[in-house]
């Protein structure tokens, strides 16, 4: 007979020892890390979920127990249980064969295709067979990482040896028969079921999706062997071959992997100030009108889902959403916030405003609460790196000794299983994304408030995966919080629309009729429940500013004089276009020609040097800054978004109007005193050539739709905040384009362009959340290819003009060096990884429909080649890298690719001398 306790479940040859765990042992410890989870991992917010449409959290925590148990079924066959170590040297074949002595049957087995049949499709097969429903079975089967397109049952017809030995009825078959039901009993029985029948059907396939996270999370944590890379701190480590299940105390191991592990969560208390307190607790001040009246209605709401805040830029729109997240995070018994951002830039200008927000929040609550920075220069999650070990026996895909999947989802990069986190908008859209381990992603925001900031920044195909996102964080109820200053009601409509179907799974929301319509400003729209409310009257505004409207287009040199005008009484003046290689064109001529300082900020600077540059603008004219007598600050669209930043006076490339609104926003944001030329706001409107002509440069990033419609509807003089709503909804409705017989035309083509775009981000999407009762089998599955890397990923949710990101590196006196000239020999992992830099759309044109990667694949190869090292690197192994010559250039796909610590990095072609970008 075939002896449950000497299958094995995982083997190695460490250090020359050989050894082994039973696969008892794993399914054991795998089943109380689960139940560790749900109690010491998971909110209150979370468990709910879990526990929606369950007689009660017993039948909950039985549920728990028997996925962890029974996850790995599947190795109880001798398909797993034959299969040899991959290295081929003597040790691991001697390790391979007195495994197979301990049952001696497997000496006989004579498996052909038993990698047609990986050990979680033959759990989930075994499953079935035993009478477990397919919602459960297709949890299990999913567990590392992807569910299988439909159930599996049939598999044991089609590969009989691979579970019982031999294609027919035997006395072998009869033994695996017996010791799979041993072991899917013994599951029964620990996780208090008498009968498969008792298992209940899991109908919500969310909650299935979130079950479906915490067995991947539970698996990974119970096959760490240490806490560390060394060896030193043992969590659930292997044993030797002479030893076995009588020499395992599964409690003290269990015991001891938690309190290395240190994964207690400090939960908040049920303690909430009163909104005003907290504006003067965190930041010093009373709340203006405006935050009162927000504050103040959000206080009232008692099953939060998705709130809109359309305010004046400079109004404090930051703080108040951080006061509504801190009343929506004990409302709703959260314990995380996620802040998405759409650009690095703004990203980075956040975490210093969130992190001090966090810092009195934490005092106050009596603990301490760690914030992660997260975005692709920013892969450096230290909180995460603690709680989940970054072992040295787990591979990315379960291997022929039984290791199981770890990878980027426990990485810096998308550590999203963090409690309070600012990043890009990316991190956030990849909820959305078919990707290998979304479950974990979506599991990791089901216990977060999240915060949108500038909404309006999104293009229409970032828009698809944003409301796909929304439908998802619906589910999950999870409080969503939403940031602009110029949002069209019909974004504002279609985002709560998302937002609630999947809250109410297709029901109808409770609100007046017009509220789609309404352009009241400032405005707050919120849910409470299935009801929307609408809030309009915030008492007598602060009389606002008005700023003239100039359109004017220059030359560089008459930009220049003018500017040299403008502030020969001192001043800053900004200046935002819309391509890079236009703001390194007049930052080139504006310093070989003036006398005035000039500071370059925009996409195409290495991370630290981008990093610096920021920093350098807010000391200069941020808020509370010393200012300079002088500067031009040349940027482009970062400019706009996020940055709390001052300038005198504006001149702006031609954009869509809330765009250009946005930018006015950045013009005397703050009370200071101005020279006497600039005492009155003025923006001057570059680009407009004639009605319908703006340029094949902006028109290539803007519609002429929006572009002809803000230079028709934009007056002399706006008037901040009065003419904000006012002059965004005439730009996009399309109730007035019969005022212009050209309006009709560029809709038409605008329509077009934004139903492609459409077209292409559905491609990899996930569906909606299913109103009626669904398994997880093929959630994931899709005709395209495979999404192996983050910067197929990213290129997935961001549309592709983004381009990629590489680690810039150069070379230097024959060895390869950081940008700064420092060899890589001398820095560090982590150093080398923050070297990246965003690469112009034109030098990867292949990547344009979405389906093709061979730039990434050619990058990878020679990424590969020339730092074979970096795979195994915490930091750098899914980094593509290009190295520059001693002249700071490097050919791409037909192009010179040139870095400059002043301008960034340009691009021209080869037989072309004309740099671009």
């Amino acid at each position: 007979m075939i002896d449950p306790n000497q299958l094995w479940g995982k083997k190695a040859v460490t250090n020359s020892r050989q050894l082994w765990l039973p696969l008892r042992a794993h399914l054991e410890e795998t089943r109380k890390m689960m139940v560790f989870l749900y109690d010491r991992y998971l909110n209150d917010a979370q468990r709910k979920l879990l526990n929606a449409g369950f007689e009660g959290e017993d039948e909950v925590i039985r549920m728990l127990k028997f996925l962890g148990f029974e996850h790995d079924l599947g190795k109880a066959t001798p398909a797993f249980q034959s299969k040899s170590s991959r290295m081929k040297d003597g040790i691991h074949h001697e390790l391979d064969m007195k495994i197979k002595e301990k049952n001696p049957i497997l000496m006989t087995f004579n498996g052909s295709c038993t990698g047609e049949t990986p050990h979680n499709l033959a759990s989930e097969a075994l499953l079935e067979y035993n009478g477990v429903n397919p919602y459960v079975g297709a949890i299990i089967g999913g567990h590392h990482g992807k569910p299988f397109p439909t159930r599996q049952k049939k598999d044991i017809k089609n590969h009989t040896s691979n579970y019982w030995q031999t294609d027919s009825e035997s006395e072998q078959q009869k033994e695996w028969k017996e010791v799979q039901d041993r072991i899917f009993h013994e599951g029964l029985k620990k996780a208090g079921y008498s009968s498969a029948d008792e298992i209940p059907d899991i109908v919500n396939q969310p909650q299935a999706v979130l079950y479906e996270g915490l067995l991947i999370m539970a698996d990974w944590l119970a096959s760490s062997e240490y806490l560390d890379n060394h060896g030193k701190i043992p969590m659930f480590p292997l044993i030797g071959l002479n030893q076995g299940m009588e020499d395992i105390d599964s409690n003290e191991r269990f015991e001891n992997a938690v309190k290395v592990m240190g994964m207690d969560r400090n939960h908040l208390t049920e303690k909430i100030a009163r909104y005003q307190d907290i504006y003067q607790k965190r930041w010093g001040f009373q709340p203006r009108s405006v935050q009162k009246v927000i504050s103040g209605e959000t206080e009232k709401i008692a099953n939060p889902g998705i709130t809109i805040i359309e305010a004046p830029m400079g109004i404090g729109k930051t703080e108040t959403a951080l006061v509504t997240a801190e009343q929506f995070l004990h409302r709703t018994k959260r314990t995380g916030l996620y802040i998405g951002l759409p650009t690095q830039v703004t990203t980075n200008a956040m975490f210093g405003r969130v992190r001090k927000w966090l810092d009195s929040y934490a005092q106050e609550q009596g603990g301490t609460r760690n914030i992660e920075l997260l975005h692709g220069k920013a892969a450096f999650n230290e909180e995460y790196r603690k709680l989940f070990p970054h072992a040295g026996n787990i591979s990315d895909e379960s291997d022929d000794n039984g290791n199981v999947v770890v990878n980027e989802w426990f990485s810096g990069k998308k550590s999203i299983l963090g409690d309070f986190i600012v990043g890009t908008i990316d991190n956030l859209l990849l909820t959305g994304l078919k990707q290998k381990h979304l479950f974990l992603h979506h599991l990791g925001f089901s216990g977060k408030v999240v915060v949108i900031d500038e909404v309006h920044a999104y293009d229409t195909y970032m828009n698809s995966y944003l409301y796909r996102t929304l439908q998802w964080l619906g589910a999950y109820h999870v409080p969503v919080i939403v940031l602009s200053a110029t949002l069209p009601t019909s974004r504002r409509g279609k985002l709560i629309e998302k937002y609630m179907d999947g809250f109410l799974g297709g029901k109808s929301i409770r609100s007046n009729a017009d509220w789609k319509s309404e352009t009241a400003y400032p405005l707050l729209t919120f849910t409470d429940g299935a009801e929307l409310h609408q809030v309009t009257d915030f008492g007598k505004p602060k009389e606002g500013k008005s700023v003239q409207i100039i359109k004017r287009n220059f030359s560089n040199e008459e930009l220049l004089s003018d500017i040299t005008d403008r502030l020969s009484e001192g001043g800053i003046a900004g200046i935002i276009v819309n391509t890079v290689r236009k703001a390194q064109e007049l930052a080139k001529s504006m310093k070989s020609h003036g006398n005035i300082p000039v500071t370059v900020l925009h996409s195409r600077f290495i991370d630290p040097e981008r990093a610096d540059r920021e920093r350098e603008l807010q000391q200069k004219i941020g808020k509370n800054a010393v200012r300079p007598e002088k500067m031009i600050v040349i940027g482009t669209q970062v400019l706009e978004q996020s940055l709390d930043i001052d300038f005198d006076i504006l001149y702006t490339d031609i954009a869509p109007m809330d765009l250009i609104l946005q930018r006015t926003g950045r013009m005397h944001r703050h009370d200071i005193k101005r020279p006497h030329k600039l005492t009155h706001p003025v923006t001057y409107i570059m680009g407009i050539n004639d009605f319908g002509d703006y340029g094949r440069n902006n028109e290539a990033i803007y519609s002429k739709y929006l572009l002809g419609k803000t230079d028709y509807f934009i007056p002399d003089t706006i008037k901040i905040p009065d003419d904000i709503s006012i002059l965004v909804q005439k730009t996009y409705t399309d109730r007035n384009n019969d005022e212009v017989e050209e309006f009709n035309e560029w809709h038409a083509d605008f329509q077009t362009n934004c139903d492609r775009e459409r077209r292409k981000a559905e491609g990899y999407q996930i569906e909606s959340p299913p109103a009626r009762p669904a398994t997880i089998h093929g959630w994931l599955d899709r005709d395209k290819r495979n999404i192996d890397s983050d910067e197929k990923a990213a290129a997935c949710v961001r549309d592709i003009k983004k381009t990629l990101e590489v680690v810039l590196l150069r070379r230097k006196d024959g060895q390869v060096c950081l940008i700064d000239g420092t060899p890589l020999m001398e820095t560090t992992s982590r150093e080398i990884a923050r070297q990246t830099v965003r690469l112009p759309r034109a030098v990867t044109p292949d990547l344009e429909s979405n389906r093709d990667f061979s730039s990434i694949t050619s990058l990878e190869e020679d990424t590969s080649l020339e730092f074979p090292d970096w795979k195994a690197d915490k930091w750098l192994h899914s980094s593509l890298a290009i190295i520059l010559d001693h002249e700071m250039k490097a050919e791409l796909n037909g192009y010179i690719l040139q870095y400059s610590h002043d301008y960034g990095l340009s691009y021209r072609k080869e037989n072309d001398n004309e740099q671009h970008l």
